[in-house]
């Protein structure tokens, strides 16, 4: 079996030398010294005390359970017992081992784990788990292997290559899935130890982050909160309903959970960060008629440069060309439609020609070898500086004060690099300390403002981690432009944020068909709608489908903060011409399927072909094990003009659902009562 702990410091490395973080010098010395346990009707809490004899290092690895789940949270706090410093290179959150499947083997193991990217985020993949760790006859040789699988973070987007997320798989039932809550630097690995599968996870580390962590004697240092589910039966579906409502349990409590106000934003597809009094009018009437709660001003209305304002930013001033009339004009036209003011901000940013970049001091501003970091024209805040800290709250009370803002997208478009050098200490230590800086600011912002909505974004989905969304209220999920591509990033969303906090954009036009509407519309029904588009230009046909749309969704809205999320064709892949996801609620069952035209990739002899299901005739069977055995009538919600047709075998369990042209979604409720519009057969 693994250590509790792996930690690996300078002058104690591991036992046996390769690419794996387990195996360390100090993990196999330390010593069980004691524990604590502490429980409530909420959560169990055990606190384990070990010790190393070499170094006097102290590790307190807090193991957090919660009754009736299959959820254990882990943190290690270490503290320097001894008498000289100890300059740590790593440190595991979590580790475990022992993981085999119903035989005793590691082959019939699956291996899951998701890509992300710009544009391209949540893209899950599957192996065997022998195809990524193979058998090296450790009989013959006496020893482990060198190597794992991992994945990993760099630089200051979270998740700008991975989601710091993956599982193991062991048949149709049981399932280990793991989630690591960081975003200043994260890494995990799997791979064979002693004839099971192992998994360690970890914050930041020397060889990946540039982070390690001087502790002098006293000192002490707690790493960031990972996560095991395990599930014996439902397999993924199931671990990711338990990981669901964990996150529902650790986040910061805020009334947008619950309420799920319809947010319209003038970005996507339609101002795209050139708004001005002009042209916003007549979008905050169309989005105010359509039912939207919310209006979003978005990136440039504080742009007057004539050299453009991507270098400028920082003052967050509105720009007066853009405003004639002053942006409290148009902040009084939203609330006169009934909806709250929101604007986009990119806070922890400076442009180069920002008089900010040279009247704040330089230790607020990142560092490296002493020098200012640049990045694509920005520099970076460091928020465990006043200043920097103090000006940020002086423009956040200033929006929402004196300018009525209720909504803030907190946006964030440059990757920094490793981190920020604050004296002696490494980048990557910056970077957590500043991530964790950044949190506490967060919190103090609602502190002030409980009213107040943040949404998280990162040019879409590239900082999608639970130590931010803990705090912030909304995910943005992705800045995909294309309504043909976004299906697998909707349905996959789910994996990554809980429904109530994953917005999707829906964007549609007035020169779309009316097919392409009801399409781009129905993918954000079952999370948070990000409604865009030209609405004013729409004739009376195209506006009553997005009101239509939006009305469809504050009736079942109120579903989904309760609901868990599942899959019936399997989480899709990146060119699936059927996706399907659902939310499996008290009372009914919600589920939207798509049937795309095939998607031409380019790429020849793809390693993960799309999941065609047969034969694509507009037609396909799915199987929805939870209501297998019931009654329920297939209703459909949305679009009300849909050809859909749909039948159910309960003894089955199977949904027979036809969808009969490509470029089409439809929104279905499964229900004992046929509540909803356009009951199918």
């Amino acid at each position: 079996m693994l250590p509790l702990v792996e930690i690996t410091a300078t002058g104690h490395g591991r036992t046996w030398s390769g690419e794996r973080f387990i195996d360390s010098a100090i993990g196999h010395r330390l010593a069980y010294l004691g524990h604590e346990t502490t429980a409530d009707e909420q959560r169990q809490r055990t606190t384990i005390r070990l010790g190393d004899p070499v170094t006097g290092l102290a590790a307190d690895i807090t193991l957090t359970a919660f009754p009736g789940t299959g959820v254990l949270r882990s943190q290690v706090r270490l503290t320097n017992e001894g008498d000289t410093p100890l300059r740590v290179e790593n440190v595991s959150s979590l580790a475990f081992g022992g993981i085999v499947d119903s035989e005793g083997s590691l082959d019939g193991l699956t291996l899951h784990w998701a890509d992300n990217d710009w544009l391209a985020e949540c893209r899950w993949r599957q192996a065997d788990f022998r195809d990524q760790v193979v058998p090296l006859s450790r009989s013959a040789h006496g020893h482990e292997g060198r190597g794992c699988f991992e994945r990993y973070s760099q630089g200051s987007w979270s998740t700008g290559r991975h989601l710091p997320m993956a599982a193991l798989t062991a048949g149709p039932g049981r399932a280990w899935l793991w989630q690591i809550e960081s975003s200043g630097g994260w890494r995990y690995e799997t791979g064979e130890r002693e004839g099971a599968a192992y998994v360690a996870l970890f914050g930041p580390d020397d060889a990946h982050h540039q982070w390690h962590q001087v502790l002098a004697p006293g000192e002490d240092f707690t790493t960031v909160p990972a996560v095991l589910v395990g599930t014996r039966a439902g397999g993924l579906d199931a671990a990711f309903g338990e990981l669901t409502s964990y996150r529902r349990r650790i986040r910061r409590d805020h009334p947008d959970h619950a309420s799920l106000p319809v947010i319209y934003n003038d970005y996507m597809n339609t101002l795209m960060g050139d708004p001005t009094t002009e042209k916003l009018l007549p979008l905050i009437t169309a989005a105010g008629a359509a039912g939207a709660e919310v209006f979003v001003v978005d990136a440039g209305w504080y742009d007057d440069d004539a050299q453009g304002w991507w270098d400028t930013v920082g003052a967050w001033e509105a720009a007066p060309n853009r405003f004639p009339g002053g942006i409290q004009e148009v902040m009084d036209a939203i609330r006169r439609h009934g909806m709250i003011p929101g604007l986009w901000l990119e806070p922890e940013v400076v442009g180069v020609r920002s008089p900010l970049a040279r009247t704040l001091p330089p230790e607020a501003f990142f560092r490296r070898g002493g020098i200012r970091v640049t990045e694509h024209g920005r520099h970076h805040l460091d928020l465990r500086h006043p200043a920097a800290r103090a000006h940020l709250d002086q423009v956040v009370d200033r929006l929402v004060d004196d300018w009525g803002v209720g909504y803030l997208k907190l946006d964030y478009n440059v990757n920094i690099g490793p981190g920020t050098e604050n004296g002696t200490e490494s980048a990557g230590a910056g970077l957590l300390g500043h991530h964790r800086a950044h949190l506490d600011w967060l919190g103090s912002l609602l502190d002030r403002h409980p009213g107040l909505v943040l949404e998280n974004c990162a040019s879409g989905g590239l900082r999608m981690d639970y130590a931010q969304l803990a705090v912030t209220q909304l995910q943005s999920t992705s800045d995909q432009q294309d309504p043909s591509r976004y299906p697998p990033i909707a349905a996959a969303a789910t994996t990554a944020v809980t429904p109530e906090q994953a917005a999707v954009w829906a964007y549609p036009q007035p020169h779309f068909s009316t097919d392409e509407i009801a399409f781009t519309l129905t993918g954000a029904l079952l999370g948070r709608i990000h409604l865009s588009g030209f609405l004013d230009r729409m004739d009376a046909q195209q506006s009553a489908l997005v009101r239509s749309a939006l009305s469809v969704y504050k009736g079942v809205r109120a579903q989904i903060p309760g609901a868990l999320p599942f899959w019936p064709l399997g989480l899709p892949s990146w060119d699936d011409t059927w996706i399907a996801s659902g939310l499996r609620g008290s009372s009914a069952t919600l589920l939207t399927l798509w049937r795309r035209a095939p998607v031409t990739s380019g790429r020849s002899n793809a390693p993960h072909p799309p999941h065609t299901h047969g034969a694509d005739d507009g037609a396909r069977t799915i199987t929805i094990p939870h209501l297998r055995g019931t009654r329920v009538q297939p209703t459909v919600l949305y679009p009300a003009i849909s050809d859909a047709t749909a039948d159910w075998d309960p003894a089955n369990g199977h949904l027979t659902i036809s969808l009969p042209r490509p470029g089409t979604a439809v929104l279905l409720r499964l229900g004992t009562d046929p509540e909803g519009a356009n009951q199918v057969e």
